[in-house]
């Protein structure tokens, strides 16, 4: 891919968490760019969920570093990770099914609000304002996310590909510089996958967003990411570009092993 990609920006050094005796990762360690797509695959069970847990501060691994931006890291805090520009996505829908889908969106808002609760809900002075201003930047994402025909309906009452979508939505009004996609393709159709491809990808390259991703579909993984990190029970089988990670026996028998 011809994107433009830059220094790292994150780096996992020698992961390893547990719960009580199980172990979920077991001495992990690799590195994400600024602006490229970076996907984490591998069967179900490989510790995929717990790995982006652990980049946004959800799970504090027992063993290893964590360094974002330069600055490392024993453990963070989720607040933390999205005053930093970390925003994620997550596999079970976390919507307001009853709130439209403006209203949905401008919750990812939050984090960036100055005024105080009570000036927000009078609608005072500065806080009208700056709800204007906000609403203008949820207003684009809309735009952008061609759900402009929905923005009133509560989002309960939309297909589930668009709901994605507005989660998607909400993500990225928190102008993260890192956005972490948890499944982001599960449960779609076909042409629901096509148009969240398209979206991811013009997501990177128009926001310049950095994109970690977790996805089963190889096909979509294949097709729109820089590089590929394989975990395999907990361990990582195979890092590299989608070329390298296709033709890696390791991972060739994880999800041969898997398909028989």
């Amino acid at each position: 891919m011809s994107r433009n990609i830059g220094d790292v920006v994150l780096s996992l050094d020698s992961i390893s968490l547990s719960f009580g005796g199980v172990k979920a990762l077991t001495n992990i360690s690799f590195d994400v760019r600024e602006h490229e797509i970076r996907a984490i695959i591998g069967p179900n069970g490989a510790g995929k969920s717990s790995m982006l847990n652990v980049i946004n501060g959800v799970y504090v691994p027992q063993e290893g570093s964590i360094k974002f931006r330069g600055q490392n890291f024993a453990r963070m805090n989720s607040r933390q990770v999205a005053e930093m520009g970390v925003a994620r996505t997550f596999q079970n829908l976390a919507l307001f099914k009853g709130m439209s889908v403006l209203d949905n969106i401008m919750t990812g808002r939050n984090l960036r609000m100055r005024t105080g609760v009570l000036a927000q809900m009078l609608r005072i002075g500065p806080a009208e304002r700056e709800e204007l201003a906000h609403r203008e930047k949820v207003e684009r994402i809309i735009d952008f996310l061609e759900i402009q025909s929905f923005r009133k309906t509560p989002v309960g009452r939309l297909p589930y590909g668009l709901q994605k979508r507005v989660d998607l939505g909400r993500a990225l009004a928190m102008e993260p510089s890192l956005l972490l996609l948890d499944e982001p393709m599960a449960g779609m159709n076909v042409e629901e996958k096509q148009d969240m491809c398209r979206f991811i990808l013009d997501v990177n390259d128009e926001f310049g967003t950095t994109i970690v991703l977790i996805e089963h579909d190889m096909g979509v993984v294949m097709d729109i990411s820089d590089r590929v990190v394989v975990l395999d029970y907990g361990k990582k089988i195979g890092d590299g570009t989608p070329d390298e990670v296709r033709n890696n026996e390791d991972v060739i028998s994880a999800y041969l092993g898997v398909a028989h």
